[in-house]
């Protein structure tokens, strides 16, 4: 049901941004500003010194609306999707989907789960990269809370402003989301060995959302690193699009400037997923049970 899920979702996400915000917050500053800090290690303790420990957890209340609104659409979604995918492919409703089914059952769903998720992330990249904007000096007063980042949005580019990045975070989700639910139901598989995915403990389980996580981000990375980069930096005023940014990159500061801030991206990948699948699939046979008991 729709209820369970939202709050199978508020479970997972707050599990995931509590465990993985740090790591966020190292990600989207490496990401902006790569030439600022050598690597994960130098990000952690200049932060620590500049703005202490509470400039890891900048963020944290639009990281959550947005972890809980992107996963009670996605995983509400996802059930719908392949329903679809089963039309099309022309088997019945009880009909258990191959990985390669699932996974694009994800993807489609990452679609709708993009649009609830672009206006929270803007906020939250602002806020996670404002120390960085105010030392470099592409702005010269920055706002410190959520409210105050949302009313700048709204003054100067109105509503649709917070939909800067939709086209990057698109060419994210779409594709993260199929290797996303890929990887997690190949992993799953590996491990349930010819016993049915249901039996699986928890284990096998963190383990194959935390193999998911991983293939969604080595997968789309660089497309991720020039979403940061509109969405933080247009706070400046005019910002590329998606082509113009990822070329300015490549040209400037060479290709793997696209993956600074892969390190702290995978940890946080492993742990959050790993505990937002485990959540998923817990409370799914929790909601199974109770239907089977009316």
């Amino acid at each position: 049901s729709a209820t369970h899920l939202t709050s199978t979702a508020c479970l997972g996400g707050t599990a995931c941004v509590v465990t993985g915000q740090p790591f966020d917050t190292a990600k989207v500053k490496m990401q902006t500003f790569p030439d600022m800090y050598k690597g994960i290690v130098d990000c952690f303790v200049k932060t620590y010194k500049q703005v202490g420990f509470r400039g890891f957890y900048k963020g944290t209340t639009p990281a959550l609306v947005a972890n809980i609104a992107e996963n009670s659409v996605l995983f509400m979604c996802y059930g719908f999707c392949q329903q679809i995918v089963r039309r099309i492919v022309g088997v019945d409703r009880k009909t258990k989907l191959s990985d390669l089914q699932n996974a694009a059952a994800g993807s489609f769903a990452s679609a709708f789960a993009t649009l609830v998720l672009c206006p929270t992330e803007l906020v939250k990249c602002r806020l996670q990269a404002m120390h960085e904007m105010q030392l470099s000096g592409k702005i010269i007063q920055g706002h410190n809370t959520v409210w105050s980042v949302v009313k700048g949005v709204i003054q100067k580019d109105g509503p649709l402003g917070f939909y800067r990045g939709l086209s990057s975070t698109l060419l994210r989700e779409v594709p993260g989301y199929f290797f996303f639910f890929g990887g997690y139901e190949l992993s799953r598989t590996f491990f349930a060995s010819g016993r049915s995915k249901d039996e699986l403990g928890p284990v096998p389980l963190l383990l194959s959302g935390g193999f998911g996580g991983s293939c969604l981000w080595i997968a789309v990375y660089p497309v991720d690193c020039v979403k940061s980069r509109i969405q933080v930096l247009s706070m400046a005023g005019k910002q590329a699009g998606f082509m113009g940014t990822f070329v300015t990159v490549v040209r400037t500061e060479g290709v793997l400037a696209l993956y600074s801030g892969l390190k702290p991206t995978m940890i946080r990948a492993f742990l959050a997923n790993g505990a937002l699948f485990l959540a998923y699939e817990y409370s799914r046979k929790l909601m199974m049970k109770q239907i089977d008991s009316y």
